[in-house]
């Protein structure tokens, strides 16, 4: 009896190890490993995305951007040395708009898997809150053209042999699209979630740059790459197709920090 007992006492216990094992083995094998988190910081000249990675044997990592965080997203670039465990890639041509970013990583193996969806921030680091004033940019035209560098939209560097020009500027800026002192441009508008705005951006000679065709946040900050170069740009917001402010702005070859 005791025997017996036994007996059925071990192959219990033998089921129960069996059955654990391959609950531990079949959980190891589907659950896929967590990607870390990383950010997306808005510079200067450029987006910045900067994570940590314990992953190794990666064959690649793919950048992908998207101005809507869920769909359209698109493959920008990839990470160089993607086994390494500080990782960086920097956006130099960033969209207008919101900048949304994810990470898809692929191993040697054939796995692989996508990061969470993170949205580009301004970098705190970098004191954007003053809005240019008409002083500011009379300084930063009058350092440009000392260096010899042209400020008109056609002339993004060097004009050798070129007389001075008076030039008079009359302008006051914007409270709803403007220039900070880091040099980007921001879009505020407090309402824009209630209501339905678009921005479209020329060339002081009219020709026309891109357009946000819905500002879905209150408060959004270009990169002042996207613009190309330093100088005049003009403006039009509308509201529900409707115009709402039409005026320009200015962005300095240099700006501060």
């Amino acid at each position: 009896m005791k025997q017996l007992s036994r007996t059925i006492l071990f192959a219990a216990f033998f089921a129960v190890f069996i059955t654990s094992g391959f609950s531990v083995k079949a959980q190891t094998t589907t659950t896929p490993p967590v990607f870390p988190n990383f950010s997306a910081l808005i510079k200067t000249g450029k987006i910045q995305l900067d994570l940590l990675s314990g992953f190794r044997d990666v064959k690649f990592i793919g950048v992908q951007r998207s101005l809507d965080s869920v769909l359209n997203f698109s493959t920008i670039g990839l990470i160089n040395d993607p086994n390494e465990l500080r990782l960086s890639y920097q956006d130099i041509k960033p969209l207008p708009g919101s900048n949304y970013y994810r990470l898809f990583v692929q191993f040697n193996n054939g796995r692989y898997l996508y990061s969470k969806i993170i949205l580009a921030i301004p970098d705190s680091t970098i004191d954007g809150s003053k809005k240019l004033q008409l002083a500011d940019v009379k300084e930063a035209i009058a350092a440009a053209k000392e260096a010899g560098v042209s400020t008109t939209p056609n002339g993004t560097g060097k004009e050798k042999n070129a007389p001075p020009k008076e030039e008079k500027i009359v302008w006051h800026p914007s409270n709803y699209v403007y220039t900070t002192a880091d040099g980007n441009v921001n879009i505020k508008l407090p309402d824009a979630p209630a209501k339905r705005y678009s921005v479209k951006f020329f060339e002081p000679d009219g020709s026309f740059l891109f357009e946000i065709g819905e500002v879905k946040e209150p408060f959004l900050i270009l990169e002042k790459a996207i613009f190309m170069h330093a100088g005049w740009f003009n403006f039009e917001i509308y509201q529900d197709g409707k115009p709402y402010e039409k005026w320009n702005l200015f962005i300095p070859l240099n700006y501060r920090n």
